[in-house]
């Protein structure tokens, strides 16, 4: 059978092959065609090579990525899946014969602007490409931030400062069962939350041969559809758990004339491997880097002399990570190509069973009324002080023990709602999303008795937040106020609490409240916490201290006492400055979207956004510091179990992330609108591209 490229409306492209390896070999083609200069990114990123051609601004992710060995676990895992599972290895191999096949003659602008050439994709680069896109997405340098809240302020900081206000990042999912929807079958919809990147994180596509047909929402650089999928007789989605499988030590180091030493849980200094690696940086001098691992892992903070900037009188600090594929070689790719093959949510269940990370909760649905909900993933078996703070490696009992097991549940009524939420792996994590999302969505299902596909938009889109609660009530409670600042005051209480791009509402509250969240972080009280710890810079995101007051706000405006904060006087001070200087007349003109792009060959005028953090439209930015959004929804999907023909999807930018392709930016007025283009899986309905 020839091996056929076709493409949608929307330039999607529609893969038709004789078997799986020879359509692996088309995906990696097409990827590579639609996407070479990200494909080119994230190699480099994967290996820590990227400051070669970005310059400095990379530099802190490459002493990372080498620092915590990406390349060698990416290595590491592809040797032990070329031994226990020989089929998917063949599998990953085609999809990168494919890639490389593409990259040949490519003529993205970007790789002129940046003078490099395409470079080779080893067999192991998808894994590595994995690995560099999750490695941070549990949030490990959040540990940091732990150590020094509790440090500077005590024990009680932990909850007040907790990402269960409005700072964590994740995804909407909610699966709906056949007796809550109006064709009488299952519908999953949601929408990831990620940073938005042009081209996009998620690349639509649809994958066929005589063993499956399958389309989905696949990462670029990883063959088949992992995230998100619809075979025709079963669809799954996931959102991100919250657990925490990622530990910190604390290490003591010391050089001796054959290397480096590490002090050991059993009293003993053990030998820790030890090399030093050299960081090319575009137009600046070389940088070279010490590696060491001890057994725990990788030392990604200091080394026996302790930082590198370290602070005059201080002991040294070495900090080593411990991730899971570094212990066990595997990223769970085994689990790829059974979620292909799938046909019921058995056998869904059974492919995530394989799943390693990011952890995630799974939800699935299938044609004969099948549902799961459960979380897949491997989160160790270890002591409770591991996961909330730095451990130190030279005591016992911060050893890992084995594995949780994954908890599932059945859905309530037939319907299942995971927003990143308190519930279902609440075992297996620290701190979580605040409700809002997910009593949202609960809340917008509740409200009608059957949904169809086409009903599931009005959900992604809601505006409304919940959170304005804590900030509203302390404008409520204000007296004496200028007439300014009261009639301020009396127009956001009136407010429908919709942050919708043309609210002016939404655009007073959203001043207010990044005035309050400076106000209260020039509080004497945080003055400690005001300049980060020297860290490599990498980390610092996790430490700066306005953003952690404006996603914690919510809690700290309701905390019975703050540390002698004065919040009344805050929140006046504040509501009297914006008051003074009336912000932009509406929210959308200072919400507006900021893509990350490694390089830019184009500017563009990017659209004002609806939305905020814990609203179900979750268009993210830090109050305090800018309005701008830079993460949101990474795609939206509507499956519908029914008839795929009828599910729905779209992603923020396009299929192709060629400039100036046609379908390198035609999804954005229908994504900020918060409209979805059909899936098509109908080849007769396809235009034919070519042939390989």
């Amino acid at each position: 059978m020839t091996t056929e490229i076709h493409r949608d409306a929307w330039g999607i492209p529609h893969l038709r092959a004789g078997n799986p390896r020879e359509l692996a070999r088309a995906q990696g083609l097409v990827t590579a065609r639609d996407r070479a200069w990200q494909l080119e990114v994230e190699r480099h990123r994967a290996q820590g090579t990227s400051a070669s051609f970005l310059g400095t601004d990379a530099l802190h992710w490459d002493l990372f990525a080498r620092r915590s060995r990406l390349d060698d676990t990416a290595r590491r895992c592809w040797a032990a899946l070329e031994e226990r599972d020989a089929e998917t290895a063949d599998w990953v191999r085609a999809y990168v014969d494919g890639v490389n096949a593409g990259l040949e003659g490519t003529t993205a602008p970007e790789f002129g602007q940046a003078g490099l050439t395409p470079g080779h994709w080893e067999p192991w680069t998808p894994l590595g490409v994995w690995l560099a896109t999750h490695i941070l997405f549990a949030g490990f340098p959040a540990k940091l931030w732990r150590e020094e809240a509790v440090r500077h302020l005590g024990e009680r900081a932990v909850g007040l400062f907790a990402t269960d206000g409005p700072g964590t990042a994740g995804s909407n999912g909610w699966l709906v069962g056949g007796e809550r929807t109006t064709t009488g079958h299952a519908v999953i919809a949601g929408d990831p939350h990620r940073f938005i990147e042009d081209p996009g994180v998620y690349q639509q596509i649809h994958l066929s041969c005589p063993e499956f047909d399958v389309v989905g929402l696949a990462v670029p650089g990883i063959p088949g559809i992992a995230h998100f999928g619809h075979t025709g007789t079963v669809a799954w989605a996931i959102t991100n758990a919250m657990a925490d499988y990622q530990d910190l030590y604390r290490e003591r180091l010391r050089r001796t004339g054959a290397g480096v030493e590490a002090l050991g849980p059993d009293g003993g200094w053990a030998r820790a491997c030890r090399h030093t690696e050299t960081v090319e940086v575009a137009g600046e001098e070389p940088v070279e880097v010490e590696v060491i691992e001890t057994d725990r892992g990788p030392v990604i903070i200091g080394g026996p002399e302790g930082l590198e900037e370290g602070v005059p009188g201080t002991p040294p600090v070495a900090v080593s990570l411990r991730y899971p594929p570094r212990v066990t070689g595997d990223l769970g790719f085994g689990a790829l190509l059974p979620l292909l093959r799938a046909r019921r949510v058995a056998d869904v269940d059974r492919a995530v069973d394989l799943w390693a990370e990011p952890v995630n909760v799974v939800q699935a649905a299938d044609t004969e009324g099948g549902l799961l909900h459960r979380v897949a993933g491997r989160v160790p078996v270890r002591a409770e002080a591991n996961s909330r703070r730095l451990v130190p490696a030279w005591e016992p009992g911060h050893e890992w023990r084995g594995w949780h097991e994954m908890p599932r549940t059945e859905p309530a009524d037939g319907v299942a709602v995971m927003a990143n939420q308190r519930g279902l792996a609440t075992p297996l994590g620290v701190e979580f999303a605040a409700p809002h999302r997910a009593d949202r969505i609960a809340a917008l299902l509740a409200e009608k008795e059957h949904w169809s596909p086409g009903d599931m938009p009005a959900i992604h889109t809601d505006t409304h937040l919940a959170s304005t609660a804590a900030l509203l009530d302390h404008l409520a409670a204000l007296e004496n106020l200028s007439p300014e600042a009261a009639a301020l005051r009396d127009r956001l209480l009136r407010w429908d609490r919709r942050m919708d791009a043309g609210s002016t509402g939404a655009a007073g509250y959203a001043a207010v409240r990044g005035a309050v969240v400076r106000h209260l972080a020039a509080h004497p009280a945080f003055a400690a916490l005001a300049v980060p710890p020297a860290c490599p810079e990498v980390f610092l995101p996790w430490l700066a201290l306005l953003p952690r007051v404006g996603f914690a706000l919510e809690h700290l405006l309701r905390a019975e006492e703050l540390y002698g904060v004065d919040r009344a006087a805050a929140v006046r001070a504040a509501l009297e400055e914006v008051a003074a200087e009336p912000p932009a007349p509406t929210w959308g003109e200072t919400h507006r979207l900021v893509p990350w792009r490694a390089l830019t060959t184009t500017s563009y005028d990017e659209p004002g956004l609806s939305g905020d953090h814990d609203c179900v439209l979750c268009t993210s930015s830090v109050p305090g510091l800018t309005d701008l959004a830079a993460r949101g929804p990474a795609a939206r999907y509507v499956w519908d179990l029914a008839r795929r023909e009828d599910s729905l999807w779209v992603v923020p930018f396009g299929a192709s992330g060629v400039p100036g392709s046609p379908h390198h930016r035609d999804q954005l007025p229908l994504w900020t609108k918060g409209d979805l283009v059909p899936v098509v899986t109908d080849f007769d309905r396809l235009t034919k591209e070519s042939s390989i």
